[in-house]
């Protein structure tokens, strides 16, 4: 079986590439970046004014099964993903069952295959329950699929153990994401600390909740040689402490989400549970904090952070309904305002959204390279589309951003040399 992407701009920073070409893929993987205009192919795809990147790879989902399959299940939140262009994702594991064992990220990659959409890379608990106690059998986990380890949606209060998590998991090649929060400093706060916070009568969480914990992972990092990989980083004071662990040589990463370069805390006005999320909104000065970091590399990975919920949740009052937003499908759009802006390029893209989430999880994707596997996204910079329920796949609609108009979008999905979409329409898996 041949495929041919005909006259995209094919933009792959791992091979320096960024031109105008054909792209051929025969039996799965790369063929040729460069085919000649003459070859003929079992299916041509035309990509002309079109951008065609290596598979965007999405660190940071909440797909909820098992558990919840009421907000999103499996095949919803993977057609998700491949509708909004990604072809590989790595579910959060504070499911029902957490997924703190190898049995339990087994299933998570069986379903998958046999849904037959997005790849789907696992991420198991670092302690039992996501109690922040006992530690995982973290060799089982790496066994059964798991390409990282996290304990999502609660930190790991206790140094000694993220110590100890950090140095077992080196055992393994198994980064640590880490939700940081310091929850003596956050307790009940219901949005950021700050003017709009007490304009509304709510309880504030500080940014120092979120950078007191960068700060103490970022020195037991340096301590263990461990890999930690921050997730959802949303403070300029976490920025600058990343900035310099990396700058001293310690193995850190780090992940943002769209809404915290696009939004800020006054879009919580109205008490508007849809904008309410964990970190929350922060303020203008972080924001632009946040945009820098993404342009000068400090933060390399975007993750959508998405976290459906039924509307019944969020129709509760603010300091009762959950955190959380969807974000699978509006990253690519929300990440090209980024280019608009002048403030990344197409390369720094691709390496924010494919190249980086492959190297910080160890597998072999992100590139276009002759005879790598086929996971491949092609994008239309220019579609004008409406954030609505009918152009949304997600079980769920939970996000600020209904209703808004977006401008760029995923046209064709490509893993392992399946179409599984393409002219923005999904194919049978």
């Amino acid at each position: 079986m041949t495929l041919l992407l005909r006259g995209g701009r094919v933009v792959d920073p791992r091979n320096d590439a960024d031109r105008v070409c054909d792209l051929l893929i025969r039996d799965g993987v790369v063929a040729s970046t460069d085919a000649d205009p003459a070859t003929a192919a079992d299916r041509t795809i035309d990509c002309r004014g079109q951008v065609v990147t290596p598979g965007l790879i999405d660190l940071h989902v909440h797909l909820r099964e098992p558990g919840f399959e009421y907000k999103e299940d499996l095949r919803s939140g993977l057609a998700a993903a491949v509708a909004a262009g990604f072809t590989g994702v790595c579910p959060m594991p504070n499911t029902r069952p957490i997924s703190d064992s190898r049995p339990g990220v087994e299933f998570l990659i069986r379903e998958a295959r046999r849904i037959g959409l997005a790849q789907l890379w696992p991420v198991g608990a670092v302690t039992m329950g996501q109690e922040g106690r006992q530690l995982t059998e973290f060799g089982q986990l790496r066994k059964g699929g798991a390409v990282a380890l996290s304990d999502d949606g609660q930190p790991i209060s206790d140094s000694m153990v993220m110590r100890r998590s950090l140095e077992y998991a080196l055992k393994f090649d198994l980064p640590i994401f880490v939700h940081a929060e310091d929850t003596g400093l956050s307790g009940d706060g219901a949005m950021n600390e700050g003017l709009a916070a007490t304009r509304m009568g709510l309880s504030g969480s500080p940014c120092a909740a979120e950078s007191a914990m960068v700060a103490r992972d970022i020195q037991i990092a340096a301590l263990t040689g461990g890999r930690a990989h921050f997730l959802h980083v949303s403070c300029a004071r976490s920025v600058e402490l990343i900035r310099m662990a990396k700058r001293d040589g310690i193995a850190v990463t780090a992940e943002t989400c769209p809404h915290y370069w696009e939004l800020t805390d006054e879009a919580v006005d109205g008490y508007r549970t849809d904008a309410k999320m964990y970190p929350p909104l922060r303020s203008e000065a972080d924001r632009a904090a946040i945009r820098v970091a993404l342009a000068d590399g400090v933060i390399d990975t975007i993750g959508s952070d998405h976290a459906p919920h039924a509307p019944y949740e969020k129709a509760l009052e603010f300091r009762n309904a959950p955190n959380g937003i969807i974000g699978l499908e509006t990253t690519v759009p929300l990440a090209l305002n980024l280019i608009r802006g002048d403030l990344i390029d197409w390369p720094r893209f691709v390496r924010c959204l494919s190249t980086n989430p492959a190297a910080v999880i160890g597998v072999d994707r992100g590139h276009l390279s002759v005879g790598a596997v086929a996971d491949v996204t092609v994008i239309d910079p220019a579609a004008s589309w409406v954030v609505g329920r009918d152009t949304i796949r997600s079980k769920s609609i939970n996000t600020p951003f209904l209703g808004a108009a977006m401008t760029g979008r995923a046209t064709a999905c490509i893993v392992g040399g399946h179409v599984l979409m393409a002219s923005g329409r999904m194919e049978a898996s």
